[in-house]
């Protein structure tokens, strides 16, 4: 579909004071959009990745106070971006983010980009990044095109195509060169996220409050409610895992470092492998793989929980065990005992961090 015949009848100069005029009346009142600036605001963009805003908003101050200036991340050990990180999910995201502005501090000495080819060969950062962060905090004219984006759009110009594929969005991003304000590219971008979030929803669509319902061809047509199209994902993997709290003579528990790379990478967990649907029972197959892997002999007792754990492609159903280490080992970089205490000090993804807590219900009698 080309973009000129999509424009055709489309009044581009109304479509843009009907939108903005809306977003500064009802914009919400986020924290970084206090000041528009660059670091923060880029901050903000990569935990709103595939993260609701509510959920954001007590992350992104806790992360700021910690880190409030890029230079303050770029020098900041991995093990503290991620312990700031915890919680939120998608760790990668945050690892790119943190070499990224190593990037920015060596090569361009701290001052983000204000060129999209430039900006957008930092680690990390796509085409989405590079227009939300360039076009609010510096008021360049790209294209910012998530999910809110695409929906809104795809009912505004009845754009029937998949929006699961690459041409869709970037079909989307060259309509948006077209339409974009060149006054205000930073309210732009924002009114139409902000009207994806709170008027254009993907179901129940409040199109009688909507502010650019004039412009909407979907709504002339009456089908706004069967865009945008999009492909069912396939269903995703189930993977069942075996896990253990372990603790020694001390009452020192064992925790292992994830691989640097792979999925969770360099976070911290209790020991646990995936079990095979073999005529071996989980609980052996955990006790085999603790003695192979870390040279542990365990006396694992029976699970006291048993929890499932959904990424956007596996599901992690999760036996946990409690367990005493019966030998002696050599601790590691990846592999330490530590007290109760000290656990808080380490980086947890969300499902071992639910362990823990089960775990600690359990001993207290919660």
């Amino acid at each position: 579909m080309k973009t000129r015949t999509l424009l055709d009848g489309f009044n581009i100069e109304q479509f843009q004071l009907d939108l903005i005029g809306w977003f500064e009346k009802e914009q919400r009142d986020l924290p970084w959009r206090k000041d528009n600036d660059p670091y923060k605001v880029w901050v903000s963009e990569v935990m709103l990745q595939q993260t609701k805003v509510d959920t954001v908003i007590p992350y992104f101050h806790k992360f700021i106070e910690q880190f409030p200036t890029l230079e303050a991340l770029a020098e900041a050990d991995e093990e503290e971006v991620l312990k700031a990180w915890e919680g939120l999910g998608y760790y990668s995201r945050v690892r790119n983010l943190h070499a990224a502005v190593k990037e920015v501090k060596e090569q361009y000495g701290g001052k983000i980009p204000d060129n999209p080819e430039q900006f957008s060969k930092l680690k990390g950062v796509g085409p989405y990044t590079t227009g939300a962060v360039l076009s609010i905090a510096y008021g360049i004219p790209e294209p910012a095109v998530d999910g809110n984006v695409m929906r809104v759009l795809s009912r505004i110009f009845l754009v029937w195509e998949d929006i699961a594929k690459t041409g869709t969005r970037k079909l989307f991003e060259a309509i948006i060169r077209q339409i974009i304000s060149r006054e205000n590219p930073s309210y732009f971008n924002q009114a139409l996220m902000e009207l994806g979030a709170l008027i254009c929803t993907p179901r129940n669509p409040a199109c009688l409050l909507c502010p650019v319902q004039a412009h909407c061809r979907a709504l002339q047509e009456g089908v706004q409610t069967e865009l945008p199209v999009k492909t069912k994902k396939t269903s995703v993997k189930q993977v069942a895992i075996a896990a253990a709290v372990l603790k020694d003579e001390h009452g020192k528990v064992l925790i292992h470092k994830r691989d640097s790379d792979g999925l969770l990478a360099n976070l911290w967990e209790f020991p646990n492998c995936e079990v095979a649907h073999s005529r071996e029972n989980p609980e052996r197959q955990l006790e085999k793989f603790l003695k192979e892997e870390y040279g542990a002999i365990v006396q694992l007792e029976k699970p006291f929980a048993v929890l499932e754990h959904v990424f956007s492609h596996l599901v992690w159903n999760i036996t946990v065990y409690d367990g005493k280490l019966v030998n002696g080992f050599t601790e590691t970089e990846q592999l330490k005992l530590v007290d109760e205490r000290e656990i808080s000090l380490y980086a947890f993804p969300a499902s071992h961090q639910r362990i823990w807590r089960e775990y600690k219900e359990k001993e207290t009698g919660g």
